[in-house]
């Protein structure tokens, strides 16, 4: 009996915006106003990360220390574009996007070294500490469990319909956990107004995405739920203000979840115990003199004449002795009453 021809089934239209890919917008066209605050931004979380990287080498920084140094373009192009009651929360690399939000680098330094006028009084540390006054929720050290309390956030904020996004920001390692599909299935069944932020600095703590992601393009995580997702330049300011425009837009229009996938790089290892062994300098000084995301602010405002190059060696000087000040304000400040411990604690 002759087998019967199968008939293939008609091709049909690819629809990316179905698929979840959206084309990046263009970079922003910052003015001379936003392009001096963006290189002054960025760069007080370098030096403030250079000087916490200092500290922990002598003893006053106790515990994990994870480094944001390279990836200041992802908060500051994002937080460029926020309101007041916007809320943040991430991860343990964390400092960088507290100095984004306007938190003091006065407490935030007194916590990296366990003193009494941290934000947390001394007892969070680098991975938790919080503003609730600055919407800044964490600080989380437990893998992707930020994810799930930044969905939360956007129930509440679509409960109370009080206008406001909440931005969670993981990793590429942590885009692989499992509660962080749970909440995009929950995000994009109640259209809450959050953004999803991956931080692809390619290698989750040692090992590269391409040994442990079957989709290497994060934006298009949330295929299957119907979220949308945009892969963003994370080493450009201009592109990362851009696309979170967008972003936050997406959200306030009441179009749900979104995934921005941040291509970045971290110049150091994972935390401070890292040799970071699994890549070569070559690779991390390429990155440095071909895409980093200060000097190419710097490189546009010299260009551009809308400073000199002794304007921003000011701005510089001014930064640094910002980040002396917070570190010789966190060794004076005394440590944690021993009753302390006997606080913030849940029966």
């Amino acid at each position: 009996m002759a087998a019967r021809a199968r008939k293939s089934a008609p091709k049909k239209a690819v629809d990316h915006a179905l698929l979840g890919s959206i084309p990046a917008p263009e970079p922003a066209k910052l003015s001379k106003d936003e392009e001096l605050k963006a290189y002054r931004d960025m760069l007080l979380i370098r030096r403030f990360e250079e000087k916490a990287g200092q500290l922990y080498g002598m003893g006053q920084i106790g515990g994990f220390c994870h480094l944001y140094i390279g990836q200041e373009a992802v908060v500051t192009g994002i937080q460029m574009n926020m309101n007041d009651g916007d809320q943040m929360i991430t991860a343990y690399r964390d400092h960088g996007h507290m100095l984004a939000m306007g938190m003091e680098s006065r407490g935030v330094m007194a916590e990296l070294t366990g003193r009494s006028d941290g934000y947390s009084r001394g007892k969070g540390g680098s991975m938790h500490m919080f503003s609730r006054e600055k919407n800044f929720y964490g600080g989380h050290g437990i893998v992707g469990a930020q994810v799930s309390l930044g969905t939360g956030l956007a129930f509440a904020n679509k409960y109370r319909d009080n206008g406001n996004v909440s931005v969670s920001f993981c990793g590429d390692g942590a885009a692989n956990q499992g509660q962080v599909y749970e909440s995009f299935n929950m995000a994009a069944l109640w259209k809450l107004p959050t953004i999803y932020v991956i931080e692809n600095n390619r290698y989750a703590m040692g090992t590269s995405t391409k040994r442990h992601a079957a989709q290497l393009d994060f934006s298009m995580r949330g295929v299957s739920f119907g979220i949308p997702g945009i892969q963003v330049d994370g080493m450009d300011v201009r592109a990362v203000k851009s696309a979170s425009e967008y972003a936050l837009n997406h959200c306030r229009n009441g179009d749900g979840p979104i995934i921005l996938e941040m291509m970045t790089y971290r110049y150091r290892g994972h935390s401070m115990s890292d040799p970071a062994k699994y890549r070569t300098k070559d690779e991390v000084q390429k990155m440095r003199s071909e895409q980093d995301p200060i000097e190419q602010v710097k490189q546009r405002i010299i260009a551009e004449k809308l400073a000199t190059e002794d304007d921003l060696k000011v701005i510089d000087k001014e930064i640094r002795e910002i980040v002396v000040d917070a570190a010789e304000f966190a060794q004076n400040s005394p440590e944690p009453d021993v009753s302390e411990l006997y606080t913030d604690i849940l029966l």
